[in-house]
């Protein structure tokens, strides 16, 4: 996954290191220099910051004094409590940490060789689908030689400090990480997909079967290493901050650093009580002030617990920000929750495999209607089918799909200002199973997700076997901007954008013929099919002019409801379509009867009830059955 990690600003951390340790000089970032400039993007700075090397705030600095951990970290003065969260996260997670720390033994500090020491550090995040490698030099910024950003309890211990600095390169400068989102930072860290869920809206705190639920999957993206935060929503500006007499502090992210069934009961009664408990550790980022209510480190709830198993669980009675909580306390108290999966595409894996999509567009203006893709949302009916369209299939009788869409992150910088999201969301929409071209009508809605100024909007849907159409949009029309679509299901969707409006003429056109009209065919279903005791197990076919299009088999059912769709470019309008019902039978399958259907663009009557026949073209009789077809047939191309 590494191999390809690309330099952030074209700048080579080891030709960089090699240059500076040839000179014998501290490296200086010019990309990101010692300044106000990368300090704020606007107003003017409060007290006198002064930049220093770690070398001159404390006498022995180090990456890492005694390993890395979820304790490390303090917030400093900017609102990153969100950022802060994200890193004690991602502490608890080695494998996850040595990947944004890259070669940490090398970038450590050595007492032994202060000659190797060239005051550079390179850190890795994925940003718009890609791994960056970004170079920092150890300038930080301090005012009365004490840190004024993220900080370490260790007053020598700088990994935080300067995994924030190359953040805050990334984001155009320090101010730019105040008040940010949580999500982000994972996503940044790990290239997965976070999934944000409202706890309250949800109503997780009263329905016991929804809460249980929850924690499952909770606990499944916790134990295959996924990062997880918490967090209580902050209405007002004084809310912000503000302590719960719970000891919680609204308006503030908190990392989930473990998620366990906890075994109640001491001795061998423990283990024949089948009693657990559903319980969450959770982090502050100020290291400090932690819940006071249910199972706190004081409480008299741990004697239920026993020695053994609270020493498993590391349970300590500091007031180190660290404490313990039930599920339904979480439930009750929090009013947001972001998992953030680690999406494993390895067939060498034993858990859960993905097949990923990962498609670039753009929302782009143009005058021509058919070239412009930035129509706006639904409510803009006139536009909405002008943004970027993109089709996927599920393949099993039922998948579930997650599609995450995520806008090119904007810098905020002093020249440009404050870098801000536009406001974006999608739409699915379940089409013909033939589709090829891009949609100009509505069909029906199978899901869709927010819309949020948000730098990335998720969705996790049950879909069934089908074809689907997503289209991604921002909420107004005519606003411009890049984004990344991930889709996600269990085995590949063939996800690719709809580029053409209507069949492309080519040279054989004229001798070939080009199409004259197009049909769509919805086969809704069939009622009284000849059938045996246990009733046919039938599908459809839909033919037309050498295409076809074929049903998923309805089982033990004379009245099957078929939903398919077809949609069909015709040369030739004068030959009729045939809508075919087949019964699925072990060595072959048996005929069941067929309708023709003329889908003239002038019959006014959509819907259709029609008897089946057999195949004699002189002179069809009825068979048993009926089948309810609705039809639309225009000369105009892009109708449907």
């Amino acid at each position: 996954m590494f191999s390809c990690v690309k330099p952030y600003e074209d700048q080579n951390y080891s030709a960089l290191k090699r240059a500076c340790l040839r000179r014998k000089v501290l490296f200086e970032d010019p990309n990101f220099p010692a300044t106000d400039d990368s300090l704020y993007y606007q107003g003017s700075p409060g007290p006198t910051v002064r930049w220093k090397r770690p070398k001159d705030i404390c006498e022995d600095p180090r990456l890492f004094v005694d390993g890395i951990s979820s304790h490390d970290l303090h917030q400093g003065q900017v609102g990153n409590c969100w950022f802060v969260a994200a890193c004690s996260s991602l502490a608890s997670r080695e494998s996850l940490w040595q990947k944004v720390i890259p070669d940490w033994k090398e970038q450590e500090w050595d007492p032994e060789k202060p000659n190797a020491y060239a005051g550079i550090f390179h850190f890795h995040f994925w940003r718009f689908g890609e791994w960056v490698d970004v170079v920092i030099d150890d300038r930080l910024p301090t005012v009365n030689n004490q840190l004024i950003y993220c900080h370490s309890s260790s007053r020598n211990e700088f990994w935080c400090a300067l995994v924030e600095k190359a953040y805050a390169k990334l984001a155009g400068c320090y101010q730019a990480l105040d008040g940010g989102n949580t999500a982000d930072a994972l996503v940044d860290f790990t290239g997965g997909v976070s999934e944000p869920i409202d706890l309250t809206e949800g109503g997780f705190a009263h329905d016991e079967a929804k809460r249980n639920q929850l924690f499952e999957r909770v606990l499944k993206v916790h134990s295959r290493g996924g990062l997880i935060s918490a967090s209580i929503k902050a209405v007002t500006a004084a809310d912000m901050e503000a302590r719960l007499a719970c000891g919680l502090v609204k308006g503030h992210a908190y990392a989930i650093t473990d998620v366990r069934k906890v075994r109640l009961g001491h001795g061998l009664l423990a283990f024949f009580k089948s009693e657990k408990l559903d319980m969450i550790r959770l982090r502050n980022p100020w290291g400090e002030r932690e819940w006071n209510g249910p199972w706190s480190d004081t409480s008299e709830e741990w004697q239920k617990v026993s020695k053994s198993e609270r020493e498993k669980m590391g349970v300590t009675v500091q007031d180190d920000g660290e404490f313990w909580m039930t599920f339904e306390d979480v439930c009750r108290y929090f009013t947001d929750i972001i998992k953030c999966r680690l999406i494993n595409t390895s067939y060498l894996s034993v858990h859960k495999t993905w097949e990923e999509a990962r498609l670039r567009g753009a929302w782009t203006r143009h005058e021509d209607p058919q070239k412009n893709r930035s129509g706006g949302c639904i409510n803009h009916k006139n536009t909405f089918f002008q943004n970027p369209q993109y089709i996927f299939d599920v393949k099993k009788p039922e998948d579930e799909v997650l599609i995450c869409i995520q806008q090119r992150p904007k810098q905020s910088t002093r020249r440009d200002g404050k870098g801000e999201n536009l406001a974006i969301g999608f739409d699915i929409y379940k089409v013909e199973e033939n589709r090829q071209y891009r949609m100009h009508s509505l069909q029906h809605r199978a899901a869709s997700s927010i819309y949020i100024n948000s730098r990335s909007v998720f969705l996790r849907t049950d879909q069934p076997e089908g074809r689907f159409v997503i289209i991604p949009t921002t909420f107004e029309p005519g606003h411009t901007g890049e984004f990344l679509l991930r889709v996600f299901t269990d085995v590949p969707s063939n996800c690719q954008e709809l580029r053409l409006d209507e069949p492309p003429r080519s040279c054989w056109s004229s001798l070939c013929g080009y199409p004259q009209q197009v049909t769509q065919v919805h086969v809704l279903g069939a009622a009284g099919l000849k059938d045996s005791s246990t009733g046919a197990n039938s599908y459809v076919i839909i033919k037309c002019e050498g295409d076809k299009v074929r049903s998923a088999v309805q089982k033990g059912t004379s009245t099957p409801e078929y939903d398919v769709k077809g949609i069909f470019y015709r040369k030739k309008p004068g030959q009729p379509i045939t809508v075919q019902i087949w019964n699925h039978r072990v060595l072959k399958d048996e005929f069941l009867g067929q309708v023709q259907l003329k889908a003239d663009p002038d019959d006014l009557q959509a819907l259709h009830t029609l008897h089946l026949r057999d195949r004699n073209s002189r002179q069809p009789s009825d068979l048993p059955g009926t089948v309810a077809v609705r039809v639309f047939s225009s000369t105009s191309l892009m109708a449907v």
